[in-house]
Parts: structure tokens; C-alpha cells; sequence
């Protein structure tokens, strides 16, 4: 990322990439509530009706957010979090972790990286990450969708019981299920996320509005979140309903979108927008000002150690 102070040490490739899963958990942790009244939001309306309960009604985040701790407990906010935290951990360190490696990777080692360069960057960590972690992403989509029934009985027992159910169920293929529209999602989440983070972070450093601090890596996160959230919100419904779904329920990612369009209309792309914004723009806070952090303070960790090693070592 832009910002970095010569007598900064620069981070390694491994302290952005550890940064960038832990500073993910966290932002997880914060906002994993708006992100299942997400789930929630999107999933309403689908003709697929869940076994032995009429479809719920939600109304708006806090409206979803008071429903479910009224029928279901405060827990099923966090439904599906240890998949969450997996997800972040293996997801987020290669998509945003390894973003800078790859843009020097396009531009041969310099340091001049054009929009285009950005955003092959970005496309690419976020297709890597979703081949990798795409069953941890299956598994809390799941979660975060099942009701609680009137007898207790949930559609899976825990999260290891999720990956062997599935896997049972419907074949490895099935932790796999919506990978292509979760790529073309990711990659256009990478691209709006990191790049335009990236580039409002360096216009205010450039023109000396902000120094690089927290104010700074806020108002670049927050726009960053508010950018994603306009681009890649239909993506996300198609995503959520096509991982959600049953055997059969759809034909393929084009098959969902077109099933959405023809019964509920355009507008159904846009459902859960304002849980979406609010998640993503908090997480983005949350994760750009964590992230920001941890690799400054392990870089400044590790060049102390460097120099306290030269002072103990023997002049020859």
C-alpha cells in the first residue's frame, strides 16, 4: 500500500500477509451481525421454502437483527462464525495480503503502478483466494441462512459436520458450489475494495489533505466501502442464493440470476443493500485501520530487533 515513510521499514510479503488475515478476523468479529442480516435479506423471497417453516419476513437490518434474536437467540447472529474466521483467515491473507506482491509482480519490481496494473492486481489475489478458501465460504453462507426450527433442529450440528454433510451430501464439488460467480464477485470486490482504497489513500497523501494515520485510513476505507457495495451487491445476491440453494433448486449461477429476475424483479439484486453497505463499510474500517496498524507496528517490531542484533553483535 501507498503511505509507507523512508524510515519506515518496509513490510515483508509475510507480515502483510499474516496482517491481513488477523486484521480481517477482527473486522469480522465486529461486524458478522450485519453480515448474517445480510445473508437474511438476500435470501427472502426465493421460491425454496425451508422444511416445515412458512418464509420469514424481515424488514430492514435492525428489523432482521430483532426477529432473529427474538426466535431464534442472540447466537444466531454469529451463526457460522468459526467458517467465518476460517474463511478470513486463509481468504483475506491472500487477497488483500499478497495485493502489493502482485502489483509489483505486473509492473517487473517498480514502484509506478497505473489503474490497470491495480486492477489485474486485484482480480487475480481475489480468483486465488477464492479457489483456495471457497469451501469455508459455502459452509458460513449455510449457517448464516438456516432457521432454527421449532423443535431445535438445525440443517447442520457444527462446523465440521457442515464440510463432511456437504461433502456427503452433494460431493467435494458441493463445497465448491457458486465458486465461478464467488470469483466474479471477489474479483470485482478486490478491484472496487482494494484499489480504490489504494488510490484515495495516495491522492490525500499526495495532495497533503491527511497524513498517513488513522483519519486517512478511514476515509479511504470508508469510500472503499461505499464503492465495493454499489459494484458488486447484485453479484452478492446471485452468490448467496446460488450457495444457499438445494440440489437442483438451480441450474447454474446465470440460471439463479435469471430465476430472480423473472419472480421478483430487478430490485431483488439490491436486497440487503443497506446491511451490505454498513457491513462493508465498518469492515472496511475496522480492517483498513487494524491492518494498517499491525504492519506498522510488526515492521517497527522487526527493524528494532534487526538493529538490537547489530548492536550485540562483536565488531570484527
Amino acid at each position: 500500500m501507498v503511505g509507507m515513510k523512508p524510515k519506515d521499514m518496509m513490510p515483508s510479503a509475510a507480515v502483510k500477509f499474516f496482517g491481513a488475515g488477523t486484521a480481517a478476523c477482527i473486522a469480522d468479529l465486529v461486524t458478522f451481525p450485519l453480515d448474517t442480516a445480510k445473508v437474511r435479506l438476500q435470501i427472502q423471497g426465493e421460491s425454496q421454502k425451508a422444511e416445515g417453516v412458512g418464509a420469514m419476513k424481515y424488514r430492514g437490518v435492525l428489523g432482521t437483527i430483532t426477529t432473529m434474536v427474538r426466535t431464534e437467540g442472540a447466537r444466531s447472529l454469529y451463526n457460522g462464525l468459526v467458517a467465518g474466521l476460517q474463511r478470513q483467515m486463509s481468504f483475506a491473507s491472500v487477497r488483500i495480503g499478497l495485493y502489493d506482491s502482485m502489483k509489483q509482480f505486473y509492473t517487473r519490481g517498480t514502484e509506478s503502478a497505473g489503474i490497470v496494473t491495480r486492477l489485474m492486481a486485484g482480480c487475480t489475489t481475489g480468483a486465488m483466494a477464492v479457489a483456495f478458501a471457497q469451501p469455508t465460504d459455502v459452509v458460513k453462507v449455510r449457517f448464516q441462512a438456516q432457521v432454527r426450527l421449532a423443535d431445535g433442529e438445525r440443517r447442520y450440528n457444527g462446523t465440521m459436520d457442515a464440510y463432511k454433510t456437504i461433502a456427503r451430501d452433494e460431493g467435494v464439488r458441493g463445497l465448491w458450489k457458486g465458486c465461478m460467480p464467488n470469483i466474479t464477485r471477489n474479483a470485482i470486490v478486490n478491484c472496487a475494495e482494494l484499489v480504490t482504497y489504494d488510490m484515495i489513500k495516495e491522492l490525500i497523501l499526495k495532495y497533503d489533505l491527511m497524513t498517513d494515520n488513522m483519519p486517512c485510513h478511514f476515509t479511504a476505507a470508508f469510500s472503499a466501502g461505499f464503492c465495493t457495495t454499489v459494484v458488486a451487491s447484485p453479484v452478492d445476491v446471485i452468490k448467496t442464493r446460488f450457495m444457499n440453494s438445494g440440489n437442483g433448486q438451480y441450474s447454474s449461477a446465470l440460471n439463479c440470476a435469471i430465476t430472480m429476475l423473472r419472480n421478483e424483479g430487478p430490485t431483488a439484486f439490491y436486497k440487503g443493500f443497506m446491511p451490505s453497505f454498513l457491513r462493508l463499510g465498518s469492515w472496511n474500517i475496522v480492517m483498513f485501520v487494524t491492518y494498517e496498524q499491525i504492519k506498522k507496528g510488526l515492521s517497527r517490531h522487526l527493524l528494532h530487533n534487526v538493529i538490537d542484533r547489530n548492536r550485540e553483535e562483536p565488531a570484527i
